[in-house]
């Protein structure tokens, strides 16, 4: 087995990333930096901080020169980073020591990485909005479709009362929802540039250190944190935060489509299903089952990544060598996620004639708290919930149906809409077409 499913060829499919999986690349690693420096040289040489000539030069040269990651292992090893390394090799491949020696002038190793790395995640965020869009649509239009499907509601795993289909969908998506209006304040609050120095005072570039900082920001279309945040990693905890809720959100969807996928239940047909290599009969629900797996993964991860949210002084490698170790397995995680969500938001349908049998074959016990309510009309509340208590242990005694025995025992009021699943839904398919049309006023135009 691989280091990392998302490296490896045989897992690579099951946990799809789709095209986020390029962006953790060693060579996209490569690609960033160079731009990273390719625009400092350049809004440095506008400052006059370096001469213009070998801003020039330099920038020109980040877009076309390659550097090889596996020529820098051994000094990355040596020094724990790979940009003395990088820049070196930037240099050479320059061919032009009048001007590469102004390459990364001022800045240092977590400038240049930090830095690449928001231009990987701006990316990120892009797939993911798309995502979840595309997963929200395919989600709202079942929601819609099945506003009006009754079906048994369930708590502690029990039957408790009518819901609709259309409702279970729409609470899935609701979390979905929130996250996907957050994205514009999640890249503010997480697509920052870097650029402060050694020791976060930005002295080697003396006092235009800001302005070169805010110019090297709009160059690359980052923010501007007007600060050091070397020793401050609240972006990545909070793109990290933002993952965890997405894969609670979806968990909590992988978790009720494996418990109505059940054999015995079968309340929802998958559209896909996977095979088992020594029972013909299983249909086993695979995509539910990588969504969670990912779900518990993403916590574990964020739970490591907390841990190194309290760098020591200035900078501390330790902390900073953990987000290495993470941040690309949430990152991927997140995306292998979403794209067996949207696939499932795409293919996922309602077994109406199973739903039907859940209702129908309790003995009508799912609807003992309407028969309640309704006694409370003419009894006392205690009384009533009394009286449907007895009812319902007799029903458990005999067989019988509620409905029936209600009727003996109450002859003069009229219950029979009290057993009737599509009057019991209460406001589950109204949350549904609410979601529905949540969805569809938004449009889904992309801010990034």
């Amino acid at each position: 087995m691989a280091g990392s499913v998302h490296d490896s060829p045989l897992l690579a499919k099951l946990f799809n990333a789709g095209d986020v999986s390029k962006l953790f690349t060693d060579s996209a690693e490569m690609r960033a930096l160079l731009i990273v420096e390719g625009a400092l040289a350049k809004v440095q040489g506008a400052a006059g901080l370096i001469p213009e000539i070998s801003a020039a030069a330099i920038h020109r040269a980040a877009m076309e020169v390659q550097i090889d990651p596996a020529g820098l292992a051994e000094a990355t090893a040596t020094n724990g980073v790979c940009i003395p390394a990088f820049v070196a090799a930037f240099r050479t491949a320059m061919e032009a020591p009048e001007h590469s020696q102004y390459i990364h002038f001022g800045a240092t190793s977590q400038d240049i990485l930090d830095t690449g790395l928001m231009l990987r995640l701006r990316q990120v965020l892009g797939h993911y909005e798309t995502a979840l869009a595309e997963t929200l649509e395919g989600l709202a239009a079942l929601a819609e479709a099945h506003a009006d499907l009754p079906m048994a509601g369930r708590t502690y795993g029990q039957h408790a009362t009518p819901v609709s289909f259309g409702s279970v969908v729409a609470h899935w998506g609701a979390p979905l929802l929130d996250l996907f209006a957050e994205l514009p304040a999640l890249r503010d609050r997480v697509l920052w540039v870097s650029l402060s120095g050694a020791a976060g005072t930005g002295s080697a570039m003396g006092p235009q250190a800001e302005t070169i900082r805010a110019a090297l920001a709009e160059a690359l279309g980052l923010r501007d944190p007007q600060r050091s945040w070397h020793n401050d990693r609240s972006p990545i905890l909070a793109l990290a935060g933002w993952l965890s809720r997405l894969g609670a959100a979806l968990g909590k969807m992988a978790e009720d489509l494996l418990a109505l996928t059940m054999t015995g239940i079968g309340e929802v047909n998958l559209g896909a299903a996977g095979g088992s290599s020594t029972m013909p009969q299983k249909q086993n629900p695979v995509k539910p089952s990588v969504i969670l797996a990912l779900s518990r993964q993403i916590t574990a991860l964020n739970g490591t990544l907390l841990t190194a949210g309290s760098p020591r002084l200035e900078r501390d490698g330790s902390a900073w060598f953990t987000e290495w170790l993470t941040v690309p397995q949430l990152c991927l995680s997140g995306a292998a996620m979403l794209e067996q969500a949207r696939s499932l938001s795409r293919t996922l349908a309602p077994n109406a004639d199973a739903m039907r049998g859940a209702l129908s074959g309790g003995q009508g016990l799912i609807y003992a708290e309407a028969l309640s309510f309704e006694l409370a009309k003419t009894l006392p509340r205690p009384e009533a919930q009394a009286a449907v208590k007895t009812l319902c242990v007799e029903a458990g005694k005999t067989g019988a149906e509620l409905g029936d025995l209600a009727a003996k025992a109450f002859p003069d009021l009229a219950l029979s809409a009290l057993f009737d699943p599509a009057a019991q839904m209460g406001s589950a398919p109204a949350e549904a077409r609410r979601f529905a049309d949540t969805v569809r006023s938004l449009g889904f135009t992309k801010t990034g």
